[in-house]
């Protein structure tokens, strides 16, 4: 809190009995900063944070004077440093970042320094919610199975992270049980108006916080700033490191209306994903605005910022009005927190209003919205309902290569399985399940349902995993929890499960006909992702649907149906029923909302979130600041990033005769390159586990692996729907080894090259490294020695988390790709001039020499954007900067 405020905007606020100091934009405007009452609410944020911590060495006036700039221009190529509030971990990204401080511990010991230094200096919150797997579902004790196994499966991860809780300060644990990371932070630990003592004197300032998973951007529907980084980037930010970045662009997303009966949420934001994919939104952040704001409760707010990462914004923001506040007071924050909210708010200029300066605007008239689902890869892949089964029968096509649907009999059981069939129908994900109104509607529906003997198919796995413990309050009050088991969505567990890929093992005799025929089988998610491979190894088509929606295609079984004109079924009188004869009104829904959901519920779920359930309770762990590594552990092993850390950083190095190890194509995924769901038996990392005698039925998933770096490096690139260009007819970890032109895995090329001292490269298409914030994807990528990425364009998070792991990340200019360099994968790829240094986005001139002896030398753009990244890259790693600097 000691800035040097150059723009005297160090102030006063009394609300109700107390007095906060608080750096005033108004007081600011006065004195130099004329005109950033127009700012965008998200960049008043950040330039509230730049005032706050004004130092003239990571943030300088001329930082400050860019946002003001910033209004003629609408754009900057500024850097500057961001700090904010708060870090947001959940278990998968945050076992490998508790791991790396451990690890650092370790080094800080060797040298003969004090360990304890090494510990987080703002507050860092880990949710464990991405654990449990839905290995038994449909039926009454489904919960208490899943938890039992659980537990049997993530004892030593589970004892790791108890023993980090107690090592290391300003670090709180969500134990496994409680919901969704996202929920839990929308429902309980955002405050919208953070506050800190400080000298002796309350400081007031907004709340804003960077996570480990990409959909940390919910909260944004709550007004506070928040995007997805790299686990890298957060264990810096943990650490003291500020958040480097450019002044963003911000597009002004314009509501006007409101929704029509019978749309939901989800309808709202596949329509937003779509409408801003096709804008191109990229690194930039989004902000909601117009008179259509008073039509969306907090809950729709919170499922459109929850999917920026899915239309590619950096976030979705929201300004802070009378739907915040009421929020505030429904999920049970106190009266004062709420009245701080609401005169800071208002005294800071970030309530609601539309005199702002945008770089540019799109509008949406939400009286348009139709049913919408999206698939069968991607979530920007729109699909309207109505279009729905005849879309599908050409994706049928074009994924079976069949013209007519395959069917064959299900042994053992007295139905068939054909192409199209749903073999997964889960309510799911944080997008959804923060938003009662399509959970009530669900359980609407499917009372309806019931009553007129309506049934679920038989080969459909159903589930319903909610978000929050309140999620099940609200539905047993409402008396709809025994209509959704009926149907089979008893409920599974607390977290993230389908959406990240712990969706479980389908029935035996389901699978082997699917594997057996390779039947082109579906599944249909409330959740936000549906890319290639993640939600199950033998599901290649998988659509993100409304709650409602998914019970209502788990009763039709096929994404032939269509949901306009084909019967559900016949009704317990023999009439045929329709989608529309059970569908719920808006009245129903907001009549059952009245009487079955209060605030007392959020408290008394929140009351002791920290005990956790038994089975977290009876886990005992040895106190210490050091921790103890167990060699014959299978998912917590000491990471070798520090191993062999010289003092004084390594520079640029030269790339020389770099061979490529993949190339790929457009739109490849975090999930692609380091895959978070099941584990192959037939794999490199099924072998490791061979070796050390773990059975199939242990080997658990990729993203509850990640402590095990040798788990993950045998991962990478080992996506099951991975295609290399450089193995044509191969789906999967698969490569050929030059200049021999031998076929192998990915991972025993690597072994081959790290042998002969060959550094390797990675081509790709654009939109390289979507997805979820996975630091794995870079980690990995620098485990397996690849010294430079060259792609036509990144994704943000991933490009910064190869940047942090001192990976080169160059961009074809000039319309050049891999087609017109007729890569075959023989190539020897050298950089022209790294050695001598680099600038932020300057041109890197790149020399391919091909197998017949000719060569060609290419200009790309350098993705290393600021100054601070450089840094980061010549210490090979963010993490080994900021250890240098602390040691």
């Amino acid at each position: 809190m000691k800035s040097k405020n150059s723009f005297n905007s160090l102030s006063k606020l009394t609300t109700g009995n107390k007095e906060y100091n608080y750096y005033s934009l108004a007081e600011a405007e006065k004195n130099g900063l004329e005109g950033i009452s127009k700012l965008p609410k998200s960049l008043k944020v950040l330039l509230e944070n730049l005032l706050r911590y004004e130092d003239d060495v990571s943030v300088g006036k001329n930082q400050i004077l860019a946002m003001k700039e910033w209004l003629n221009t609408k754009t900057s190529n500024t850097e500057i440093a961001y700090r904010p509030a708060r870090v947001l971990l959940q278990d998968y990204t945050g076992i490998p970042a508790v791991a790396d401080l451990a690890a650092m511990r370790d080094l800080f010991k060797k040298k003969n320094k004090d360990p304890n230094k090494v510990n987080p200096l703002s507050a860092v919150d880990l949710v464990i919610d991405h654990s449990v797997q839905v290995d038994t579902n449909a039926t009454k004790d489904s919960l208490e199975k899943n938890v039992k196994r659980e537990f049997e499966r993530n004892g030593e991860r589970y004892e790791f992270l108890k023993w980090g809780a107690q090592a290391f300060d300003n670090f709180r644990l969500i134990p496994p049980g409680t919901g969704i990371c996202h929920q839990v932070n929308l429902e309980y630990l955002s405050k919208v108006a953070w506050t800190t003592t400080h000298d002796g004197e309350e400081y007031v300032y907004p709340d804003t916080c960077v996570g480990t998973d990409s959909h940390t951007t919910m909260v944004n529907g709550l007004s506070v700033l928040a995007w997805g980084v790299g686990g890298i980037e957060a264990e810096a930010g943990m650490l003291g490191e500020p958040v480097s970045m450019l002044i963003p662009e911000v597009i002004g997303f314009e509501v006007t209306n409101k929704m029509p009966e019978g749309t939901t949420a989800t309808d709202l934001v596949l329509t937003v994903v779509k409408q801003l994919r096709d804008k191109g939104v990229v690194g930039k952040f989004v902000e909601f605005y117009g008179e259509g704001l008073k039509n969306l409760t907090l809950a729709d707010r919170a499922t459109i910022g929850n999917m920026a990462p899915e239309y590619g914004a950096t976030c979705g923001f929201f300004p802070v009005d009378e739907e915040t506040l009421k929020y505030l007071r429904f999920s049970g924050r106190d009266e004062e927190t709420i009245k701080l909210v609401e005169d800071y708010a208002k005294a800071q200029g970030l309530w609601a209003s539309d005199d702002i300066v945008f770089t540019d605007t799109v509008s949406l008239d939400m009286s348009t919205i139709v049913p919408t689902i999206s698939g069968p890869k991607r979530p920007q892949d729109k699909v309207l309902l109505t279009e729905a089964s005849t879309d599908f029968k050409k994706v049928s096509k074009e994924i079976s290569k069949r013209e007519e649907p395959k069917t064959v009999e299900v042994k053992g059981a007295n139905h068939s399985l054909s192409d199209g069939d749903i073999v997964i129908a889960a309510i799911t994900s944080c997008t959804n399940t923060s938003n009662p109104k399509v959970l009530i509607g669900a359980g609407l529906l499917a009372k309806k349902a019931d009553e007129l003997g309506l049934t679920v198919k038989p080969w459909v796995k159903t589930s319903l995993a909610p978000g929050s413990q309140v999620v099940t309050d609200y539905l047993n009050k409402a008396g709809l929890s025994p209509y959704l088991d009926k149907l089979g969505f008893n409920l599974v567990g607390y977290g993230c499960t389908t959406c990240i890929g712990n969706s479980g093992p389908l029935a035996d005799n389901i699978n082997n006909a699917i594997l057996d025929n390779d039947l082109l089988v579906t599944s249909v998610l409330s959740g936000n992702r549906n890319f290639e491979g993640r939600i199950s190894p033998v599901v290649k088509a998988n659509y993100l649907a409304s709650p409602p929606l998914v019970v209502a295609y788990a009763i039709a079984g096929n994404m032939n149906f269509d949901m306009y004109k084909d019967s559900l079924g016949k009704s317990k009188d023999g009439d045929e029923v329709y989608l529309k004869d059970i569908w719920p009104t808006n009245k129903e829904i907001e009549d059952t909302l009245l009487t079955s959901l209060n605030a007392d519920m959020f408290k008394s779920r929140y009351e002791n979130v920290a005990q956790g359930p038994k089975e977290w309770q009876d886990i005992n762990i040895e106190p210490g600041s050091i921790y103890e590594w167990d060699d014959g552990s299978s998912y917590v092993k000491r990471p070798p990033f520090f191993d062999n850390m010289t003092d004084d950083p390594e520079g640029f190095k030269e790339i020389k005769d770099a061979r490529p190890l993949v190339i790929l194509g457009d739109s490849i995924t975090t999930d692609h390159i380091s895959p978070a769901g099941s584990i192959p038996k037939d794999s490199p990392t099924g072998d490791y586990f061979m070796k050390y005698q773990i059975q199939p039925k242990d080997f658990n998933s990729y993203g509850a692996r990640r402590g095990n770096h040798e788990v993950m490096m045998r991962g990478t690139f080992g996506n099951i729907r991975v295609k290399n260009e450089m193995a044509p007819g191969t789906e999967g970890g698969f490569t050929k080894i030059y200049p021999e032109g031998k076929d192998a895995t990915v991972f025993d090329a690597v072994t081959e090259y790290k042998k002969r001292g060959t550094p390797l490269v990675v081509f790709g298409g654009k939109l390289y490294g979507s997805g979820s914030s996975r630091d794995w994807a870079a980690k990995g990528s620098q485990l397996l020695g690849i010294k430079l990425v060259i792609v036509e364009s990144f994704e943000r998070i991933h490009r910064s988390n190869l940047v942090g792991m001192g990976i080169l990340p160059l961009e074809f200019t000039q319309g050049m790709d891999r087609h017109k360099l007729n890569l075959k994968g023989s190539e020897l790829v050298t950089v022209l001039g790294i050695e001598e240094g680099v600038n932020p986005k300057q041109i890197v001139k790149v020399e391919i020499k091909y197998a017949d002896g000719t060569a060609k030398t290419i200009e790309t753009v350098c993705r290393i954007d600021t100054a601070s990244e450089i840094e980061y890259y010549k210490n090979g790693g963010i993490l080994q900067y900021v250890l240098r600097n602390m040691l």
